[in-house]
């Protein structure tokens, strides 16, 4: 995508909302490690990630506004800036996800979690990263090799039904931990639930990609 974007324009919004992307997408892979490194007991490593992450977020919020500002003072036509516009505001929202799940994997740093419970989110996690990878290659052929955006936005669906899969799994695992601390598995349920939020955002992004590869050329 970034290639779609020199060749229409060499403008700072451009750039900026590339950045935004590329950043919003980043911040799945710090989830993954700060999962993982629950997993493995390891609180200092969890939190100096997560803090990590939330920077990151932070960036991804003023890149938006950012780039929201240019569009109402560039020149780019209507259909190009509605078009970049759509695809950060799903972005964000997917990052706006990752951040809440962040959130509860640093409140729970603080509990007793069975690792049964943070290998399956580890697994999860793995398979959001995997989603999310798919959908950064779809974006970066959008407008280059448009049959090739279209066939990694569809990958990104299929990636996306194995988070589905998986948040069923654990949906599964929670019952079985019944005997846990209330609060401990309402937050539970609600990374869950974030992580999940995820998935469906990159799914949505996938979507509209394909809607795009008609008219991108």
């Amino acid at each position: 995508m970034e290639i779609w974007f020199e060749k229409r324009r060499k403008s700072k919004v451009l750039k900026i909302a590339y950045r935004q992307m590329t950043v919003a997408l980043d911040t799945v892979n710090d989830l993954e490690k700060a999962i993982n490194a629950a997993f493995e007991v390891d609180g200092e490593t969890a939190r100096t990630i997560i803090e990590r992450l939330f920077q990151a977020e932070e960036e991804v919020d003023n890149l938006r506004r950012t780039v929201f500002e240019e569009l109402t003072k560039g020149n780019l036509p209507l259909k190009e800036r509605e078009d970049i516009k759509d695809l950060i505001i799903r972005l964000d929202t997917m990052a706006d996800h990752i951040k809440d799940s962040a959130r509860n994997v640093l409140v729970l740093l603080d509990t007793d979690v069975p690792k049964e419970i943070w290998d399956a989110f580890s697994e999860m996690s793995s398979l959001l990263v995997r989603t999310a990878a798919t959908l950064r290659e779809s974006l970066k052929n959008l407008g280059v090799d448009n049959a090739k955006a279209r066939e990694m936005s569809e990958k990104v669906e299929e990636e996306e039904n194995k988070v589905d899969k998986k948040f069923l799994e654990i949906k599964i695992l929670l019952l079985k931990y019944g005997n846990l601390n209330p609060v401990v598995l309402m937050i539970l349920k609600d990374l869950l639930d974030s992580m999940e939020e995820a998935a469906d955002s990159c799914a949505d992004t996938g979507d509209y990609i394909r809607i795009l590869t008609v008219s991108f050329k």
